[in-house]
């Protein structure tokens, strides 16, 4: 996998989330390197399940439309149970991320499975501190990631939809050392 620049950006609802997801879409941005990640919420009132029908995982549930919805548009959906943090629905290429981070122990001190997954492609610890934090609260992570090209225009796309925050991670690339 390469080690693309990303761009993450803090929606306080499920709705602005979607907002950016689909203005992105329009703009031309390509789906397989977008993802979102949001909590799961669920109450006595509301049947939640997820099921897989063919290649798609679906949610039933308060907001089932919502992520259904998400899930039609990204690739890579998954459910997990985070301590710490509770239930979350994830989708895109931050499910395979937090699925490496697990299966090599990447798992770094006082970050949860999603922070892991989040520090494997070089997003800084405190950074990744932020953005557990916002998923604490309630809130939802947009993440776009490509190069730095891609990153930059997402970057205007997703100001325009008035996140919360909106921050750009640079990998740091290994650079051939120059001859003396």
């Amino acid at each position: 996998m390469t080690r693309d620049d990303a761009v993450v950006a803090i929606y306080r609802s499920h709705a602005e989330a979607e907002q950016a997801v689909q203005e992105l879409q329009r703009g031309g941005y390509d789906m397989k390197k977008l993802s979102i990640i949001g909590k799961d919420y669920h109450s006595d009132e509301h049947v939640v399940g997820y099921y897989n029908a063919g290649d798609r995982m679906r949610c039933w549930g308060k907001w089932g439309a919502f992520w259904g919805g998400i899930w039609g548009l990204l690739f890579g959906a998954a459910f997990f149970a985070i301590p710490g943090i509770g239930p979350v629905l994830v989708a895109g290429p931050l499910v395979s991320w937090i699925v490496a981070a697990l299966e090599g122990a990447v798992v770094v001190g006082g970050l949860s499975a999603i922070g892991a997954g989040l520090y494997s492609i070089g997003v800084p610890k405190d950074s990744v501190l932020r953005y557990e934090t916002a998923l604490k609260s309630d809130r939802f992570l947009l993440i776009a990631h490509g190069t730095a090209s891609e990153i930059a225009r997402a970057r205007e796309m997703i100001r325009a939809t008035s996140p919360i925050e909106v921050n750009v991670h640079t990998v740091n690339k290994v650079q051939p050392a120059s001859a003396s």
